[in-house]
């Protein structure tokens, strides 16, 4: 019952993308995620074109998705669109084995991450006090 007020009460024009399973490191994906929050989509897809970093290719297809999401279901203006929110979670982690001198084995670990990637449409927003 509180959980359906809920539901009513917020309405926000968000969108939301995830892409589960990227395989990369939670610690390498938020510096990028961290650059990228409040920034128009546009801009956000070409600082990510331009980066080195291999892993910024899976987050804009994540991008491309939510902006496919917004435009085909919810019918949104797509110059109107800003990256709200950018998070990534860790999933699982593969564990493998390098054999090493004297019959040894050293652990390798292969850690895998999801991304979210959530939209929403710039509101006029209005300036309160002196600053401009």
């Amino acid at each position: 019952m509180n959980k359906k007020n809920k539901v009513i009460s917020k309405k926000e024009k968000t969108v939301r993308s995830i892409n589960n399973n990227i395989r990369s490191s939670v610690r390498k994906l938020n510096p990028i995620l961290r650059g990228i929050v409040g920034k128009k989509v546009d801009v956000a897809i070409k600082e990510l074109q331009f980066s080195e970093k291999r892993i910024t290719k899976d987050i804009r297809k994540t991008i491309n998705s939510a902006v496919a999401n917004a435009e085909n279901n919810f019918q949104y203006d797509i110059d109107k669109l800003i990256v709200k929110e950018a998070y990534c979670g860790k999933k699982i982690t593969m564990k493998r084995f390098r054999p090493r001198a004297k019959g040894r084995a050293a652990p390798i670990l292969k850690p895998y991450s999801s991304v979210t990637i959530i939209l929403s449409e710039i509101t006029k927003m209005e300036n309160y006090g002196t600053k401009g």
